[in-house]
């Protein structure tokens, strides 16, 4: 009689078989998978067949959050990554050569512009930096060996709106790729792609998860070929995140067209009132008549805004702190897109490798905030506002 040895090996039992399936996703912590036959691994590494073999290569949760986003942006084949900077750096190292060359928005997210200022040069990869609201600007950087042109289509921290048509005609007249960093619009607001761009990316630690919790990245491709070269320098460098993340933005992206709305909304709200506060000096919301690129935003947009404001009050950094002990409920976080409103002084976090002099060329002071406007009651964040702009402007 042959013996049973089941018992007494490792891991000798599968998931038992159900007739019916979860409704929440399950969370698939597994780093490896096993196969059947070294026939069946082929299948799937020659894609006949849809499998996991190592999670760096890919793990089920994550296909499922790039699947949903996907839809979202109007993609195929899109990769997930442990951050939005890993995204960014996907694309920038993984597509470029020494040699080549890349324009990049001069507004763009502090490490997003310290990795084109600082790391990009170190390769041998040349960098110039323009107004992406300005095609005159932005043609007069590109060179003959520019290949691609990165930005983002509302700029972080200064709410400055790129030109995105204008630069998807510029990128087609040269043969540059162009990337768009579509974070804070989301694809509630904007689809890239539907305009013209070759590559999109998210930090979806941001709005799209939306509690704070999660650290991803997106990036996906128009082309199928550029695809596949992000997704092989992404398991090559180990780029891959956690299951655990990727169930947790799930959860967060089944809340986010309506988190998007009613946070817009307040954000609204909330330039209208801080532009008639004293002490405020000017505020920045791309709906409002008085942005610098709103007729641009409001053809662009069309009619969004999203939940970013930003705005300068009148004194410097002991304002800035005065302002952030008295925003009492307000997290001060260099960080957007959580449930709760969350306050980021650019000078002191994302900008803070920048001169003086290079923050005050972009207009950011040390009066100067962005505030990512959450979930509350819009009339009880106004009222903390009020007070808080009074109390460090010495009006309280």
């Amino acid at each position: 009689m042959t013996r049973n040895h089941r018992g007494s090996l490792i891991r000798p039992f599968p998931l038992p078989g159900s007739a019916s399936r979860p409704v929440v996703t399950p969370l698939s912590p597994s780093v490896v998978y096993a196969s059947d036959t070294p026939d069946a691994l082929d299948d799937q590494y020659e894609g006949r067949v849809q499998g996991y073999t190592y999670s760096r290569e890919g793990h089920p949760n994550a296909s499922v959050v790039a699947a949903h986003l996907d839809a979202m942006e109007g993609a195929t084949g899109g990769v997930l990554t442990g951050s939005g900077m890993a995204a960014v750096g996907a694309v920038l190292m993984g597509l470029l050569k020494t040699g080549d060359h890349v324009v990049g928005g001069n507004q763009l997210y502090g490490r997003s512009r310290r990795m084109m200022a600082e790391d990009l040069p170190r390769l041998g990869i040349g960098v110039t930096l323009a107004d992406p609201g300005d095609i005159a600007a932005m043609r007069a950087a590109m060179t003959p060996q520019t290949k691609m042109i990165l930005v983002e289509v509302v700029s972080n921290p200064t709410l400055r709106v790129a030109d995105i048509r204008g630069l998807a005609a510029l990128a087609k007249e040269t043969g540059a790729l162009l990337v768009v960093d579509n974070t804070f619009t989301t694809p509630r607001a904007f689809r890239p792609f539907d305009h013209g761009a070759d590559i999109v990316i998210h930090s979806i630690t941001k709005l799209l998860a939306g509690h704070s919790d999660v650290m991803l990245g997106y990036v996906a491709a128009r082309d199928p070929d550029l695809a596949q070269r992000l997704m092989v320098f992404s398991v090559t460098l180990g780029l891959t995140p956690s299951p655990f993340d990727c169930w947790l933005a799930e959860r967060g992206l089944l809340t986010f067209p309506l988190r998007f709305d009613r946070a817009q909304a307040t954000a609204a709200r909330l330039a209208d009132h801080l532009a008639g506060l004293p002490g405020v000096r000017r505020v920045l919301y791309p709906m409002r008549e008085d942005h610098p690129d709103h007729a641009l935003a409001a053809d662009l947009l069309g009619g969004q805004g999203c939940n970013m404001v930003s705005f300068e009050m009148e004194g410097g950094r002991a304002t800035a702190n005065a302002f952030t002990r008295a925003a009492e409920g307000l997290s001060f976080a260099p960080t957007l897109g959580d449930v709760g409103t969350t306050l980021s002084h650019p000078a002191s976090s994302s900008h803070r490798g920048l001169t003086a002099q290079d923050r005050a060329a972009l207009g950011i002071t040390e009066g100067f905030f962005r505030v990512s406007v959450g979930l509350e009651d819009p009339e009880a964040l106004i009222a903390v506002f009020t007070e808080a702009v009074a109390a460090a402007t010495g009006r309280g």
